[in-house]
């Protein structure tokens, strides 16, 4: 299979410019789009000729709504789980090739943002929202965990805020993206275009000062202290408990959506997002998100939440209730090294 027009790579200029071109499906990542923009960031390290890349879509609705997730359902459902792993894999290093780049690598997160789209945006060195920017981490909810480097940033964002976007999946703005880190720039949408020539003619950086703009206010900060009072509880539970003590709508919704969540994909959230606050690279929290993924067909809720909330669309996934404790043994052992090793992911 190739990627063909899902994703349109030329150099413009001094620009290595990458597209995500398939805007019927939300521009969601499939393995040929990531593997065909790993190879065009090879070429465009190495080449001389080229001073910065850009990546950004078509379509005003979504830069990348994640990775194409129904591809990964139908083969785990035949029971093909070497597929699965062999995405993650390849886009977990792709992910840090990003986040290591020695360029200027600018994304215009232009619509929804999530998952794999988090991921080849989130980790370049300059990061563009717009008013129309609608970035989650709702993997919980279909038996995933926020992957492709998500602990990693997650667990950057101030105060307790990354176990509460981990967690709850809730969707947030521009503000609210820049403010926990997501992001760094808010540019209006109707002057991408613009600056899109802009950067093409001069491949400076710097000149995306020149259309930046301050971003409708957010929630974040304002609720960042009852964030932190509930999310510094030690346990899925208890961060449900302290969250059903507090007389405030976000936090309502947040027990809610915990509630939602698959009970294996939290506690190892919760358990990742902590410990990737210690990792020296993005490298180590994805090898940490590799550990679980290779197992959660098998011993996670994958199937089933990508069932319920993608395939049927049922929305009423067979999940045991968001509140069980989890025992530590079996977070212990979703998060063990997978058979044959970690896997390789140069820093």
């Amino acid at each position: 299979m190739s990627a063909g027009d899902d994703i349109l790579l030329r150099v413009e200029g001094r620009v290595g410019h990458a597209t995500l071109n398939r805007p019927r499906a939300l521009n969601a990542l499939s393995y040929d789009m990531a593997m065909a923009l790993e190879k065009a960031l090879d070429d465009w390290r190495d080449d001389p000729a080229v001073d910065m890349v850009l990546i950004d879509a078509e379509g005003d609705k979504a830069f990348c709504a994640g990775g194409d997730i129904n591809a990964l359902y139908s083969t785990g459902k035949t029971g093909n789980l070497d597929y699965a792993r062999t995405f993650w894999a390849d886009e977990y290093r792709l992910n840090a090739k990003i986040a290591a780049f020695p360029k200027p690598y600018v994304a215009l997160m232009d619509g929804i943002v999530m998952g794999g789209g988090v991921g080849v945006s989130a980790h370049g060195s300059h990061r563009i929202v717009t008013e129309r920017t609608m970035l989650a981490m709702p993997e919980c909810g279909i038996g995933l965990i926020p992957d492709v480097g998500g602990t990693w940033l997650l667990a950057r964002a101030p105060s307790r805020i990354g176990e509460y976007l981990g967690l709850t999946g809730t969707r947030i703005g521009a503000a609210d993206a820049i403010h926990a880190g997501f992001a760094d720039t808010f540019v209006p949408s109707d002057r991408l275009e613009a600056l899109k020539a802009r950067l093409v003619t001069t491949a400076d950086a710097s000149s995306i000062a020149a259309f930046a703009a301050e971003p409708p206010e957010g929630e974040l900060a304002l609720i960042e202290n009852g964030i932190g009072a509930a999310f510094s509880s030690p346990s899925v539970p208890d961060i449900a408990g302290a969250l059903g003590k507090m007389d405030a709508e976000w936090a309502g919704k947040a027990v809610k959506a915990i509630d939602r969540g698959s009970p294996i994909s939290l506690a190892c959230t919760l358990e990742m997002v902590r410990a990737a606050r210690e990792d020296a690279s993005v490298a180590e929290s994805l090898k940490r998100e590799y550990r679980f993924v290779s197992r959660c067909m098998e011993d996670g809720d994958f199937i089933e939440g990508v069932r319920a909330a993608i395939i049927d669309k049922d929305r009423n996934p067979a999940f045991a209730g968001a509140r069980k404790e989890m025992p530590a043994e079996r977070v212990a052992q979703m998060l063990a090294p997978p058979p044959g090793g970690d896997i390789e992911i140069p820093v």
